[in-house]
């Protein structure tokens, strides 16, 4: 029987998970603040980076169809040492995003419900969500497609809303922001430390890679699907970030309550207008819990085969006896969220401070398999030049050379932002500064203790090994 016939997902199905992957909507506030130049950044990102970038990706995910995704081609590339250290941070990242996540959520609920509530009362909550999500993904073996498709919707439905609404709303009122060639144009201004949230949220199209035998046609749709993802996703943001622009002010949008207050100024402070702001803001308040199930199961489970490999502790290996799920890892992305919460609600002063801490702080680790996937595309062409590429960048050895440069500049330029956001203001917020790079130093140094003490476990399990094949021999 074919591929193409016993593969499950077509062309739809591909776009539609790249498009519930990439497409979030805890950043789009932060993309807004930068002003109306946010909209040609984006446009910028989309075909200076993510152009070049699926092209990547689509290559390696059609030369190297599998499950493994960056992890498998980083190992191709380079060898175990720098796979173990993908697969640190990819998965690492999530009980690190997570806080991130649920200090918006907290925010949001504020805003929409008790808006005197405190920063620790909103902590609590951040706490509680993390414990639902670890509970949720020990006891359910799949999420189920539903939750991912359901999640993928209230998303549309939020960045419509506020799109739609935002065209309203200028009609109605005229325009909050100026929308002119000069406001338009790319600057570097201090807005411009919020410049990487763009590029955050437009990674991870390569993800459908990992879908392996799953894709009925992986050589004609990986590709496409890529492509089309891209431009929906990028076409959403635009959308979105459009609309909080034309309705509220630049320096009055929020990181945390920004959506909300955004809601507000549209629909009014009427009985409908009260409905919809909880409606629609209840829509982006589970897509929030959506995304950290699904990505929490997806991480821990790729940690757990890790960890029953050798590259990860024991314990992360540890399986659910009756569900089958990755108890241990899960667990460990609970403790590591919680702590992580507590440790930047002490170093924040509000909860705008704290998201972009933590935010800023599990970008960075998300972002450092990129710097490793980019420069293996370029080994593999040269290291395995015989293997058949059924997709291949166009162009030669030049091109191949331009973007993987090019793609690599923008992840290593977004970390740089991530940590020195003000950088081109001529000002460094060290309070600000320091315990972000501090966290990511010292996420990479634990990354590098459990690489030593990975190569010792592999050492020791091949002396093993041959030590019983001499025996049966």
């Amino acid at each position: 029987m074919s591929t193409e016939e016993t593969g499950k997902m077509g062309l739809p199905s591909l776009t539609l998970f790249s498009v519930c992957a990439v497409l979030v909507i805890d950043g789009l506030t932060a993309a807004a603040s930068i002003g109306p130049s946010a909209i040609t950044w984006w446009i910028i990102t989309l075909l200076a980076f993510v152009i070049p970038y699926i092209m990547i990706s689509s290559e390696l995910g059609t030369t190297y169809p599998g499950e493994g995704g960056i992890y498998d081609w980083v190992k191709r590339a380079f060898g175990n040492k720098w796979a173990v250290r993908t697969t640190w941070y990819y998965w690492i990242n999530v009980a690190l995003w997570m806080p991130a996540v649920y200090i918006m959520f907290a925010g949001m609920f504020a805003e929409m419900f008790f808006p005197g509530m405190g920063l620790w009362t909103q902590i609590l909550i951040c706490i509680a969500l993390t414990a639902l999500t670890v509970w949720i993904c020990n006891m359910s073996v799949d999420a189920g497609v539903w939750v991912t498709n359901l999640g993928a919707l209230f998303k549309v439905v939020v960045i419509v809303t506020l799109g739609v609404g935002g065209f309203i709303y200028a009609a109605k009122n005229g325009v909050a922001n100026e929308f002119t060639l000069a406001s338009m144009t790319p600057n570097f201004d201090s807005a411009l430390g919020f410049l990487p949230v763009i590029i955050f949220n437009l990674l991870g199209f390569e993800l459908i890679a990992c879908m392996g035998k799953e894709i009925k046609n992986p050589v004609r749709d990986i590709p496409k699907s890529m492509m089309i993802s891209a431009a929906l996703v990028t076409g959403l943001y635009i959308f979105g970030t459009v609309g909080i622009l034309l309705a509220m002010p630049v320096e009055d949008i929020g990181l945390v309550a920004g959506i909300i207050a955004t809601l507000q100024t549209l629909f009014g402070d009427g009985a409908f207008g009260n409905f919809m702001v909880i409606f629609i803001g209840s829509l982006a308040l589970a897509t929030f819990i959506a995304n950290m199930v699904t990505w929490t199961m997806g991480a821990s489970r790729a940690a757990m085969e890790a960890a029953q490999e050798g590259e990860l502790p024991e314990y992360v290996a540890k399986e659910h006896p009756v569900h089958k799920t990755p108890v241990g890892a899960n667990n460990i992305t609970g403790i590591v969220s919680a702590v992580v919460i507590l440790c930047y609600g002490f170093l924040a002063g509000e909860s705008d401070e704290l998201f972009w801490s933590v935010f800023a702080f599990s970008s960075c680790i998300f972002l450092l398999p990129y710097l490793l996937m980019f420069p293996a595309f370029l080994k593999l062409r040269s290291a395995d030049p015989d293997v058949e590429r059924p997709y291949r960048v166009p162009g030669g050895a030049a091109v191949a050379k331009l973007i993987t440069w090019v793609c690599t500049f923008f992840i290593a330029q977004a970390v740089f932002l991530f940590i020195f956001p003000e950088v081109f203001s001529g000002t460094i917020d060290w309070a600000y500064t320091i315990p972000v790079a501090a966290g990511v130093l010292i996420t990479m140094g634990i990354g590098e203790y459990l690489l030593a003490r990975a190569l010792k476990r592999m050492k020791q399990l091949e002396s093993e090994a041959g030590s019983a094949a001499a025996e049966n021999a």
